[in-house]
């Protein structure tokens, strides 16, 4: 078990403008509109925790050796040593969980959701349909979601900490993107994203995700389409603000779906690298720049 979360959700208040920071320690929920007429949902609360690191089974060898992208080659092991930046996903990176998963089975619809999950990370649809497609298959609302949160605490992947860690030793600046929602991030999540933000020193504005739609009674009516990470190409919008905004001359990303992958361009990050330590999608791990399957080949790289 990841760590302990207690907390109180607050009623939708549908007529509230108030707006609070989503990363604040205190929590109420607000609905408000955007400039463009959308609205939003906002969630602070009080939270106490613990981390721990989740424990992950080891890949098999033979799966290991079927890869020549297993061992960097000099050229790749040098631009990760000189990288300004590096972002990672969330789900089934910095975390084993798969954060929608996990919430669909809760509520019944695990199978079908993960089905989806599965087309989406492997590419074979765009990110869009099937984050449409998944949440039309259980429709989450805010009381659920609730119940979840008090249930079903997160775990972070095994050496994640300890790998964030070093990179700000060096200097190096470290983003959290996560096709995930701010919900999930924020609430359930935040057992994982606090301790990032707080014992990492990752500032809470490199912590980019979706957004969870929900009218006056808590029923869910949708999600922000206009944040970019909730379409295909979306992470490598963020990254490509990221690296405009910062001007990094040396950008990776690590992560395990093919929304990861769609990171690596002109403008985004240099460098793919594919964490396979708790899912291994071999169409994403067969192009990759470098493939891991345990965060401590990061870290020893480092030197």
């Amino acid at each position: 078990m990841e760590g302990l979360v207690s907390y109180k959700i607050n009623p939708v208040c549908g007529c509230s403008r108030k707006y609070k920071s989503r990363f604040l320690p205190t929590s109420t929920l607000y609905l408000r509109k955007n400039t463009d007429g959308i609205r939003i949902a906002t969630m602070n609360q009080s939270i106490s925790f613990n981390v721990m690191a989740a424990s992950v089974q080891p890949v098999g060898a033979s799966k290991v050796g079927h890869y020549e992208n297993t061992l960097p080659s000099k050229d790749i092991l040098e631009l990760w040593r000189s990288v300004d930046a590096v972002c990672f996903d969330v789900d089934s990176t910095v975390c084993v969980d798969e954060g929608i998963d996990e919430l669909a089975a809760f509520c019944g619809a695990g199978k079908a959701v993960a089905e989806w999950t599965a087309r989406a990370m492997g590419g074979s649809v765009p990110f869009e349909d099937a984050l449409a497609a998944r949440l039309s298959l259980f429709n989450p609302s805010l009381t659920q979601i609730q119940n979840f949160l008090e249930q079903r605490p997160p775990r972070l992947s095994p050496g994640i900490e300890e790998l964030v860690g070093k990179l700000k030793a060096k200097h190096i600046h470290v983003y959290l993107i996560s096709g995930g929602f701010r919900q999930m991030i924020n609430v359930w999540r935040i057992a994982i994203l606090k301790p990032v933000a707080s014992i990492l020193k990752i500032p809470e504005e490199n912590i980019f995700a979706n957004q969870l739609l929900f009218g006056s009674s808590g029923e869910f009516v949708g999600f922000d389409r206009n944040e970019p990470t909730s379409k295909s190409g979306g992470k490598a919008t963020a990254v490509q603000q990221i690296r405009k905004a910062h001007k990094y001359k040396a950008l990776a990303m690590v992560g395990d779906g093919a929304t990861d992958l769609e990171a690596r361009r002109p403008g985004a990050a240099d460098l793919f690298i594919c964490y396979a330590g708790v899912q291994l999608r071999e169409a994403v791990a067969a192009k990759a720049d470098w493939l891991v399957f345990d965060f401590q080949d990061l870290i020893n790289s480092l030197g």
